[in-house]
């Protein structure tokens, strides 16, 4: 069999076949294709009547009829009914075209075209469901031939890219699609009809006729073959997914604003610090949420202004005016590498083209961008740069619990997404999480340093100087974010060059023990003004401690204080208070002509003491009761301390952890004074350094002084009889000790003083007198007698001719005073030592206050 057109025609579908009838109504001839239709050979079938053959025997006669009327001349066409000869032949319905026709005889004969039925049907309906699939699909359907032309298109397709279905015929992809997304398709066309490997889901960008916006496509693609196997060219199902694409991009930016909030919650706020702050900021919106970004911060918040910042722009109608100041404190960029010299700011205040740089304070003009977000705490979006490099940006106020504390930009550069209304409501969440921050560390910063101004006015300032001693201390508060707690130390200067030294802990941390440890601390010094023993200054103290532990207490005598209505709520603070206000102190003083020194001891932990060549010990000092608890005495021990002799006194946090306990603590203190004699600075260091202080469990108090006494020469002791030329005898000892220590321009001074008050021991004072004067860095005189009445100053009346010897004594000497002795009492003066300047000499005034 042989053909010249292409295989897969209509008659390869298609069942036909032919016979002829001769004038006697028998069939004459019958092809190959009616044996195959019928299942009858053709020496089976020619001279049979084909009525009889094939047709039943009820409709064998109509048969006859339409036969004769054939023969007659008659064309007929029709369904016809057939059997396949045999019992068992299968019944078919053919459609049967009848043509009349004459032999070489000019007889009349008939020439029969047969088709089955079924095959047609088939077809017909193949052929309809094509055309409903192809012209009612609501997708866009278009077929492409070997050329990769359009072969057909249906209305869908047609409607978006306008014209009829027919007008489509012919063209290309090129006519649809702009010059990359053509050929991506065309590459895609040619491989899929080469491989035959089908494509779904290609994403096609493009704009329809008429329409300015961008669509996107999805087309799945693939081969198209005939009958018999031969690619006839590429199928495409085009579905316009735009709002599908717009959808998933609305999903993927909230999906990327949560992803960028979720990790500021995490990154911003870190740490305390404003400067800090403003950086983790910008660390998450750069590259995540935009290109270039920067932060702007009030100057007054970061110099500690305790207003909230303003927004300092002039009214309307101003000139001049503008923001307030504000410091750049951060900035940011993704494209610094491409980004122009002239925009590697953002959003200049200044002339065009200037960016505030890092660090600087500048101001933003009155009606710009900035300066508006800034004062109504809205989003403004600003212009561009002008050199088209920054196409977008955002000035966000940032803004928490109603107070603008700066400004931050997003900005997105060319070839980037503009920013949309998501981006502004995530901008403005950004700059509004990193602000809550900013003020908790303005807040803190404010509270932090009144919390140290507090531990340090609570604290001696500088280094502690005393008579004899070389001191070292050191202050570490367990609590770092506020940095104060309740420990403390002092030094305290008393008469005769005598000094106090104090170490107590109060129980508690934080800002409250600290407030309880001003308190006491107050009270030690005020106790020790009067001069009273280590015992007696520890009994008043825990007196006071007892009093500010009740509600209502505070004064000395306090622990007895009338209470609160017996309620609940007062109990509980009250019960509060009490806990707060125990403390434990150890009190110390040392006379530096003696080398001695008393202790007294409230709970603490014993003091140490390394002598030269000697292992460090711990003095055996009894702990008494903590301060506050009350009920028991305080006992004194008095101990001669060598020269060179180091004495430390300290708190519970240096030698005791959770770690380790109190005894190994104890014993690794005692270890690290290995060496003494080194500069008391650096034992402290070493001291810190060595133990495991387990610091920030606990605050840190260490006082260290090295005792170094008076030398003799520094001394002049005398004993005087109680009569009346000991007067002249306690002057003459005076100027003697001044002029040998070259004090010459002390000694009129001194002699008047030093008759004042041995004529005071004379006249109310008992026994024995005894005159010492101390020579360190001021000039102290002490009297000393047996008598218990302390001296009074008083104002003497115009007629009497004594009774101002205290005021001239008040009047000439830098301070003066008086204190109770074992075995009597001692009247002290104070002279500050010459510096080269001549002595002032008493005013008119001064004088005259006297009388």
């Amino acid at each position: 069999m042989w053909q010249s057109s292409p295989p897969g025609s209509i008659y390869d579908y298609i069942r036909v076949a032919s016979f002829s009838i001769g004038p006697d109504g028998l069939i004459e001839q019958w092809s190959r294709r009616a044996a195959g239709l019928f299942g009858m050979a053709s020496h089976e079938a020619v001279g049979r009547d084909p009525v009889d053959a094939f047709m039943p025997a009820e409709l064998r006669p109509e048969g006859h009829r339409r036969v004769g009327e054939i023969l007659d001349g008659k064309e007929w066409t029709g369904l016809v009914p057939f059997r396949m000869p045999g019992e068992g032949g299968a019944h078919g319905l053919a459609e049967i075209y009848v043509m009349p026709s004459l032999t070489a005889a000019g007889e009349r004969a008939a020439l029969c075209i047969v088709v089955d039925v079924r095959a047609l049907r088939h077809i017909e309906t193949d052929l309809a469901a094509s055309q409903a699939i192809f012209g009612q699909s609501p997708f866009g359907f278009v077929l492409f031939g070997t050329d990769f032309t359009v072969v057909r298109a249906n209305q869908r397709f047609a409607t978006v890219f306008g014209g009829a279905a027919d007008d489509h015929r012919g063209r290309t992809v090129d006519d649809y699609l702009a010059r990359p997304e053509a050929e991506r398709l065309s590459a895609t066309l040619k491989r899929v009809l080469e491989t035959g490997e089908s494509v779904t889901d290609l994403q096609l960008i493009g704009t329809a006729p008429g329409d300015t916006g961008r669509r996107h496509w999805s087309m799945n693609l693939y081969r198209v073959h005939s009958g018999s196997g031969r690619p006839v060219g590429i199928a495409g199902l085009a579905t316009d997914v735009t709002r599908r694409q717009i959808a998933a991009r609305e999903a993927a930016s909230a999906r990327r604003n949560l992803a960028l909030l979720n990790e500021a919650g995490a990154r911003i706020g870190t740490s305390l610090d404003l400067e800090t702050t403003a950086r983790e900021l910008l660390d998450v919106a750069v590259p995540g949420f935009c290109d270039l970004a920067s932060v702007d911060l009030y100057q007054g918040l970061l110099s500690g202004d305790e207003a909230p910042p303003g927004s300092g722009g002039a009214p309307h109608g101003e000139s001049g005016g503008g923001s307030a100041e504000l410091r750049r404190v951060a900035h940011a960029s993704a494209v610094v590498d491409a980004m122009p010299a002239a925009v590697s700011g953002i959003t200049a205040p200044g002339p065009a083209g200037t960016s505030p740089a890092l660090g600087s304070v500048h101001r933003y003009p009155y009606g710009s961008p900035c300066a508006v977000a800034l004062r109504t705490g809205h989003v403004e979006d600003v212009p561009g740069d002008g050199l088209g490099f920054v196409q977008s940006t955002l000035a966000v106020p940032m803004v928490a619990h109603d107070t603008v504390v700066g400004l931050v930009q997003f900005s997105r550069t060319k070839g980037s997404e503009p920013f949309g209304e998501r981006d502004r409501a995530l901008a403005t969440e950004l700059a509004a999480r990193a602000a809550v921050c900013i003020d908790n560390a303005r807040l803190y910063r404010r509270e932090h340093e009144r919390a140290l101004i507090l531990q340090r006015s609570l604290l001696p300032p500088g280094d502690p100087e005393a008579a004899g001693l070389d001191i070292a201390c050191r202050y570490l508060p367990g609590n770092t974010a506020t940095e104060v707690g309740g420990d403390w130390f002092d030094v305290i200067e008393l008469p005769g060059h005598r000094t106090a030294l104090v170490v107590g802990d109060v129980m508690g941390r934080g800002l409250r023990a600290a407030v309880a440890m001003g308190e006491l601390r107050t009270a030690v010094r005020t106790l020790a003004l009067l001069d009273l023993e280590p015992a007696e200054v520890l009994s008043a103290l825990d007196e006071v401690a007892r009093g500010l532990g009740t509600p209502g207490g505070g004064g000395f005598g306090g622990g007895g204080g009338a209470q609160w209505p017996s309620r609940v709520a007062h109990k509980s603070r009250e019960a509060d208070l009490s806990e707060v206000y125990l403390a434990t102190c150890v009190y110390a003083v040392y006379d530096p002509v003696t080398r001695r020194c008393t202790f007294a001891n409230a709970g603490h932990l014993p003091p140490l003491v390394a002598e030269p060549g000697q292992p460090a010990q711990l003095l055996d000092v009894p702990p008494g009761m903590p301060l506050g608890v009350g009920g028991e005495p305080f006992e004194e021990v008095e101990v001669e301390l060598k020269e060179g002799a180091l004495l430390a006194l300290y708190t519970d946090g240096l030698v005791e952890s959770r770690d380790h306990p109190l005894e190994e603590g104890l014993q690794a203190f005692r270890a690290a004074l290995t060496a003494p004699e080194q500069p008391l600075e650096n034992v402290c260091d070493h001291v810190l350094s060595t133990l495991d202080t387990g610091h920030g469990e606990d605050d840190i108090a260490l006082l260290m002084a090295r005792v170094q006494g008076l030398a003799v020469e520094a001394v002049g002791d005398w004993r005087l009889p109680p009569e009346p030329r000991s007067v002249g005898r306690a002057r003459e000892l005076a100027r003697s000790q001044l002029l040998a220590w070259d004090l010459d321009d002390l000694v009129d001074t001194t002699e008047l003083l030093v008759s004042e008050l041995v004529t005071n021991a004379l006249r109310y004072g008992e026994g024995e007198i005894r005159l010492r004067l101390l020579r360190d860095r001021t000039l102290v005189c002490e009297v000393w007698d047996a008598g218990l009445v302390q001296p009074r100053r008083r104002r003497a009346r115009d007629t009497d001719e004594g009774g101002r010897g205290l005021q001239l004594v008040g009047l000439l000497s830098a301070a003066w005073g008086s204190r109770r002795t074992p075995r009597g009492k001692t009247v002290w003066f104070e002279l500050p030592l010459p510096d080269g300047a001549p002595a002032g000499e008493l005013s008119v005034e001064q004088l005259l206050s006297m009388y």
